[in-house]
């Protein structure tokens, strides 16, 4: 993929979490894109209000069985573990069979960390920093959030 169509569906991501700002607490609103091997969009989703389900489900359940060996771009690095214990983004996208995943930025909550981690051990390639800044701005209030209460 070039790094202008991953900066345009990053944003187009960052569009979508946008949306729902503000309405999906406790979680962060996040968005998902998803494209198939070649390059189209087959699945986008965001956080839903209050938080369920979370973007990266929405995105994979549009895109079905088209998302493998695709590329899903995350505002928000995909969570390791649920509070919930049912399975996780980052397992969700590697049971979808995801190749690649582009995340903006890491998430420092005790629940997602490591969910990045998890995606590379899965033998799938990662890149972080695409359209970080902008992300960093829309996540400030929640970073803030996970900070306080990991003092």
């Amino acid at each position: 993929m070039s790094r202008r169509l991953d900066r345009r569906m990053m944003g187009r991501a960052l569009g979508l979490a946008r949306l729902n700002q503000g309405l999906t607490a406790p979680n962060p609103s996040v968005g998902c894109v998803i494209l198939d091997v070649d390059g189209h969009i087959v699945g986008d989703g965001v956080t839903g209000l209050g938080g369920h389900p979370h973007a990266e489900e929405i995105a994979l359940d549009e895109a079905g069985p088209l998302a493998r060996g695709g590329t899903a771009y995350v505002t928000l690095e995909p969570c390791r573990e649920r509070s919930s214990g049912s399975p996780s983004c980052s397992t969700k996208l590697k049971d979808a069979g995801v190749a690649r995943v582009v995340c903006a930025i890491t998430d420092p909550h005790p629940l997602a960390e490591g969910g990045i981690a998890a995606l590379r051990e899965a033998g799938i390639r990662v890149e972080i920093g695409i359209g970080g800044r902008v992300a960093a701005r829309l996540y400030r209030g929640f970073f803030r959030t996970v900070h306080s209460t990991k003092s």
